[in-house]
């Protein structure tokens, strides 16, 4: 059986409110979009079955279309988004990796590498260059608390967790500062494609 890649996506239209400053709403929609397809399609890559979580119908009609797995969240807020990812899978009996959908330079060796961890059923945990987590998934309970400073928060309530940094799994995409730090990686040249060299 695969291991289902859980990513949550909450909306492309609403998105990245945080980039709004320099980016216009078309810009964000379409990096939303591009990222959720990018991440989707490196999981799929890596062997991995990339299933969906969201409240947003536009979202779950994508993933649709992509002949995706789309899960319907039961409220609001990442933690409850995963949570239910979580449920889904252990209600389906598979391994599950809680895999956020914008990372800009993600790549299939990126994922593969966590796959290892879940595939021995050992925790893995990837943070992100601010100190979040990007990837999270563990053989026993975890509490998830997504927010500021969330990857020691996850590392606390694993055991024995393997700890995975790449590139491709430390880079989020939530502040102009890492839109400037994609634009400059030679695997974000997709990016400046759909913003125009803004946060140059």
């Amino acid at each position: 059986m695969p291991i289902a890649a859980l990513i949550p996506i909450r909306s492309f239209a609403s998105g990245k409110e945080r980039l709004g400053a320099i980016l216009s709403e078309k810009q964000r929609y379409e990096l939303g979009v591009e990222m959720a397809a990018r991440t989707t399609e490196a999981a799929e890559g890596a062997g991995l079955l990339p299933t969906i979580i969201t409240g947003d119908p536009e979202v779950a009609r994508w993933a649709a279309l992509r002949g995706l797995v789309a899960i319907d969240e039961s409220g609001p807020g990442l933690d409850r988004a995963a949570q239910d990812g979580v449920d889904w899978a252990d209600s389906n009996g598979l391994q599950w990796l809680v895999l956020h959908g914008d990372l800009p330079l993600v790549l299939s060796r990126d994922i593969e590498e966590l796959a290892k961890s879940v595939e021995s059923g050992i925790a893995v945990v990837a943070p992100s260059s601010d100190g979040g987590t990007t990837a999270i998934s563990s053989p026993g309970f975890v509490r998830f608390s997504y927010g500021p400073a969330s990857f020691h928060r996850h590392l606390a309530g694993l055991n024995q967790p393997r700890i995975v940094c790449l590139t491709g799994l430390l880079h989020d995409l939530d502040s102009s500062d890492d839109l400037a730090s994609a634009l400059s990686h030679p695997r974000g040249i997709w990016v400046d494609r759909i913003v125009g060299g803004v946060g140059r």
